[in-house]
């Protein structure tokens, strides 16, 4: 069985950017996460220590984006996929990073990459093969 829990809108500030302005002075950066689990012993034990601690998601996220800057943020969602999957017992994870005020003249949006990654893409770093 596959269940899904989500965090969405974790707020970080760190020093991404392709420039070095950005990597200088940092920037606000918003990171979803989604995550595939079997939930269903926690759902019938009513017990934290069976279920997928969010909190605990929620600290390895931060500290993980607030590391060492990326210059991409498909380098940063990589990031956070693989710090997941080897943190948690999770089956899969999707992680979404939003760059709120990229540097494009005229632009007053947000530039968003989602990486999804799963248990077996982790494995294969382990064992040295080169991914994304």
């Amino acid at each position: 069985m596959s269940d899904y829990l989500q965090l969405v809108g974790i707020d970080v500030y760190a020093h991404h950017g392709a420039h070095a302005a950005e990597r200088e002075l940092g920037q606000r950066f918003v990171v979803d996460v989604g995550l595939w689990a079997d939930l269903e012993p926690a759902a019938n034990s009513d017990d934290l220590a069976l279920a997928v601690d969010y909190a605990a998601v929620h600290r390895v996220i931060v500290a993980a984006a607030t590391a060492a800057p990326c210059h991409l943020i498909e380098a940063l969602a990589g990031r956070l996929c693989r710090e997941v999957l080897g943190a948690f017992a999770v089956e899969r994870v999707r992680i979404t990073v939003h760059k709120t005020h990229p540097p494009i003249s005229g632009f007053f949006g947000e530039a968003a990459v989602t990486l999804e990654r799963d248990r077996s893409w982790h494995a294969g770093l382990a064992g040295g093969e080169d991914r994304p």
